[in-house]
């Protein structure tokens, strides 16, 4: 029981954290931030191997992208990008984990998630309220810079919580 509550206490920490850097990060690109709530969900589908604590991570996160959103109308396909992206990236992982160095694997975990979690969101936007401008601008411009900075992100933040733990001598997340 202390084990689950010590995990669900971490991932929630993880979750606030990218969110509060979420709201703080100026915008990059057209007015759009790199998703600092994604680099630390990727943080948590790396440190935890069971389905309904990165699921339930993922609704968590969706839900807050919904409620900080600054894209006009970006409630809804905030909170389906994220089950999309948790789901799809929990099963890419699995046959992968301990079998590729954790560094690869943030790199591609990060990387491939953004781009799916910002290709999802804008397609879910053009279905529900429509874009700005053309998809594939959107795409180029927004979601591939942001996939570098995630990647970027992901690491440093990966790497610097793994030492954490490591001083902290936890044993489990």
């Amino acid at each position: 029981m202390i084990m689950k509550l010590k995990k669900v206490i971490i991932n929630s920490l993880f979750l606030a954290i990218g969110t509060v850097l979420a709201q703080v990060i100026p915008p990059v690109f057209f007015g759009m931030k790199p998703g600092t709530g994604l680099v630390m969900l990727f943080i948590i589908i790396m440190l935890n191997d069971d389905y309904k604590t990165c699921l339930t991570a993922g609704l968590v996160l969706g839900l807050l992208a919904a409620g900080t959103t600054s894209f006009p109308g970006g409630q809804i396909p905030n909170f389906i990008d994220k089950i999309i992206t948790v789901n799809v990236l929990f099963f890419l992982l699995k046959p992968l984990r301990n079998r590729l160095n954790n560094q690869i694997t943030i790199v591609l975990t990060s990387a491939l998630g953004t781009a799916i979690s910002g290709t999802s969101f804008l397609f879910l936007a053009l279905m529900t309220v429509g874009l700005p401008t053309k998809f594939n601008i959107l795409l180029f411009t927004v979601v591939l810079p942001a996939c570098v900075i995630n990647t970027v992100l992901s690491s440093i933040l990966y790497n610097a919580i793994n030492a954490a733990i490591k001083r902290a001598d936890i044993k489990e997340i």
